[in-house]
């Protein structure tokens, strides 16, 4: 990948896929053990906050256990050989407005929705 962003968009998809190996080739202190163990998560939606630098802040929502919930997250970035590799992230308490769109797809707001 060429940029942070690039790299932060290709790890949602390997969240999506499961592709544990992908998550820990691009990072440089996650195992498979840290990966494997974790609940089923269904990921529903990534939106990108802003990136600059070596910096990407995201959220990402997801289902668990019949729940919506938010990882809002900033994540830092950096370059080992020519790569970027994830290095670590700052999490952030927040929750899924409600009045914003429903992350289920539904085009509905959220308090109409899977409130």
């Amino acid at each position: 990948m060429n940029t942070p962003k690039e790299l932060m968009i290709s790890r949602y998809e390997a969240f999506v896929k499961m592709d544990w190996q992908y998550l820990v080739d691009t990072s440089l202190h996650q195992t498979l053990n840290d990966l494997e163990n974790h609940h089923p998560i269904e990921w529903l939606k990534l939106d990108i906050i802003d990136n600059y630098e070596n910096i990407v802040e995201f959220k990402a929502y997801f289902r668990q256990d019949k729940k919506l919930g938010l990882l809002h997250e900033k994540s830092s970035f950096v370059k080992v050989n020519d790569s970027w590799k994830y290095d670590d992230g700052e999490l952030f308490n927040s929750k899924i407005e409600r009045n914003e769109s429903c992350p289920c797809g539904s085009g509905q707001k959220f308090k109409k929705c899977c409130a």
